[in-house]
């Protein structure tokens, strides 16, 4: 924290005002409407309360801030530049343009100081509630009396547009349920939003609302006067059970003549005369993006940030004298290593899974996986969207959080987009590897989510079970035939369609162990066959395709290429086509992204280029033509599904060997 006694706070917000104005000015493009209207809001925040470094942004005792309104990202990159972050006035001034550390909306490694990309409204404010959660966590497993090692608050700005979309209800409902008293959100309430005023469409009595959801609500108060701003902060942090939501009364782009309290203050450019305007009414006689020396004192942050890391090292110095294991592991953690023993325990999972030789669904070889790791992987902290014994996330002894408790197996409840973007929040404040369990059709629900962790580089791993017409008489609304095909599209997101109980185990192991991206598991409902291999070919399940059965005589006239459910299918069209003499390779090929990463040699080994190749999974089939060529062909589904029993679908499809080979043929 700064102070700021000595100099006007209202000239403190006008250096936000007009360093925001003024950058989406110059870029022609951006939202001053908001920074301009909480301004003071942020003056009371970041100069009273939050506690932060701004030379060690990832300093572990920090605050965490969130700007989940992240349209007004030059509000937060103004709070950056003038506390004394890594954030140069001339990336100010480069607000909006290419490799700037000034994007249109705040991303993680590219700002110093930003906790978490926002933009998508909402997913911020859930963020957040992953992080109180983290937070609470923590601190319960690590804190002793004698020393305070996870102790901070979580603060989160949102707008109308974070409240309007349904995911605040899903996130919000469980910070109650929770009773996350370090969450504190101040809710910029200036009744704007891009089509004009919201009564028309957004009637909600939000405090209510949010009473009925177990937070403290505090307001309506004026946002645009510091003291009360910082008063209801104060409440807020005295109360240890509740989330805080704090109203602030405010008005967009404040300030502005002619544009405060409208929507054209939300998303566009002031415009030279209003800004001129602008500058006059409050009394600017500065230059575009001059801020005088008095005020860049007055918001400097580094002397007390740095005061606030040091006493907080001293603690950590003491905890490791007097608790020297969990210290350890805390510090362990905090780095996102995995425990020393990790490379032996998924050894020897995978060793046992190849040993065991089970037929088993692959959501129960998953399970498999977690009873083996997560007794010995304690940041694994697991959870289902309200399908625990249908995704079979929970292991044996894993205590359950329930209400305000703790625990490490999570019911989220009837809330996929709620789950993946709180996990997103788990990530990001680190100390834990969040996973979490649903249907995969429902990974729709989930998906933008899912899209941010893998722009974030989060390790958070997604079990999707029922993955295709196998779960049956459900039907086609719960049938999954699109959607693993449309998880591989979004980039840096690992996805595994493993055949059986080894491949499941690896999967597990490489998504422990992908630190920078997110994994989702694609797993099956109905039992899948145990497929023996050798030494070298479980090796290959790493690569991400491989040869799991050679072709008789070892060269190959046809290439079977399959996942997950459908390479015993594979294997046993395999067998059709060597009794008609044709010499068939079956491929398993659980994660495209694996496979497209070896390289263009390893590639052409596996799937030869001179040889006929045909594809063989339930789903869509636009993905695989790039596997196959224009001369091969694909086995799959590009319509919904039916209501039926699996192995009616399966055969109604043309799910059978007979037909997989005959399409090998080319009949």
């Amino acid at each position: 924290m700064s102070s700021s006694s000595s100099v006007d706070t209202g000239r403190m917000a006008d250096a936000i005002r007009f360093l925001a104005a003024d950058a989406v000015e110059k870029a022609k493009s951006g939202h001053p409407g908001m920074p301009m209207g909480m301004a003071e809001i942020a003056v009371a925040l970041w100069t009273r309360h939050l506690r932060h470094n701004p030379a060690n942004p990832q300093w572990p005792g920090r605050d965490r801030f969130v700007l989940s309104n992240g349209h007004g990202s030059m509000l937060q990159y103004a709070l950056l530049h003038l506390t004394g972050y890594d954030l140069s006035l001339q990336e100010i001034e480069n607000f909006r343009q290419l490799h700037s550390k000034t994007p249109g909306h705040p991303e993680i490694h590219v700002t110093p100081g930003v906790e978490t990309t926002t933009g998508p409204l909402g997913q911020g404010l859930a963020n957040a509630v992953g992080m109180a959660l983290a937070e609470k966590l923590l601190a319960a497993e690590f804190n002793r009396d004698d020393a305070l090692v996870v102790d901070h608050h979580t603060y989160v700005f949102l707008g109308d547009g974070c409240l309007m979309e349904g995911i605040s209800h899903e996130a919000c409902a469980l910070a109650g349920t929770w009773r996350l008293g370090k969450l504190i959100a101040l809710y910029d309430d200036n009744g704007i939003s891009i089509d004009g005023d919201v009564k028309g469409w957004f009637t909600d009595d939000t405090a209510e609302r949010f009473r009925a959801y177990g937070w403290q609500v505090i307001g309506p108060i004026d946002g645009h006067d510091v003291d009360a701003v910082d008063r209801a902060i104060e409440q807020a942090k005295a109360d240890l059970v509740q989330p805080s939501l704090i109203i602030c009364r405010t008005t967009i782009g404040r300030g502005a003549p002619t544009r405060a309290g409208t929507a054209k203050a939300h998303g566009e450019a002031l415009g030279t005369d209003e800004l001129a305007a602008t500058r006059k009414a409050l009394g600017w006689e500065y230059a575009p993006f001059e801020i005088p020396a008095d005020l860049y004192a007055a918001w400097n942050a580094r002397d007390a940030g740095a005061k606030a890391e040091s006493q907080w090292n001293e603690r950590l110095v003491t905890y490791r004298k007097s608790h020297a294991a969990p210290a350890a592991e805390f510090e362990r953690r905090l780095a996102g290593e995995l425990p020393a023993n990790f490379a032996e325990l998924a050894a020897k999972l995978v060793a046992d899974a190849n040993a065991k030789a089970e037929t088993v669904a692959t959501r129960k070889a998953s399970q498999y996986a977690l009873e083996a790791l997560a007794p010995a992987v304690p940041e694994m902290l697991g959870g289902s969207a309200d399908l625990t014994h249908s995704n079979l996330t929970l292991w044996k002894g894993a205590p359950l959080l329930s209400g305000g408790g703790t625990g490490r197996h999570i019911s989220y409840g009837v809330r996929e987009f709620g789950m993946a973007a709180i996990m997103n929040g788990i990530a990001l404040h680190g100390g834990y590897i969040p996973f979490g369990g649903t249907f995969l059709t429902f990974s729709d629900y989930s998906r933008n989510a899912i899209r941010m962790a893998a722009l974030m580089n989060l390790r958070v791993i997604h079990v999707f079970t029922h993955d295709s017409i196998g779960l049956g008489e459900d039907g086609p609304t719960h049938q999954s035939i699109e959607q693993v095909s449309s998880l591989r599209l979004i980039p840096n997101l690992e996805v595994w369609r493993p055949c059986d109980t080894v491949e499941t185990a690896v999967a597990w192991k490489l998504a422990l162990l992908c630190k920078n991206a997110p994994t989702a598991l694609a797993l099956s409902r109905q039992n899948l066959p145990f497929v023996p291999r050798s030494e070298a070919q479980i090796a290959a399940i790493e690569r991400g395709g491989y040869v799991l059965a050679e072709a008789d005589g070892g060269v190959p006239q046809r290439v079977l290429i399959a996942t997950g459910s459908e390479v015993g299918l594979a294997l046993a069209a395999k067998k059709l086509l060597e009794g008609e003499g044709i010499a068939t390779r079956v491929v398993s090929m659980p994660s495209t992204e694996a496979f497209d990463r070896q390289d263009a040699a390893y590639r052409a080994e596996v799937l030869p280029r001179d040889v006929r190749k045909i594809a063989v999974e339930a789903g869509t089939t636009a993905l695989w033509w790039k596997y196959v060529g224009l001369d091969g062909a694909v086995v799959g589904i590009d319509r919904f599904g039916e209501s039926a029993p699996a192995g009616k679908l399966f055969e109604f499809f043309g799910f059978t060997p007979e037909n997989v080979a005959r399409i090998a043929k080319g009949e």
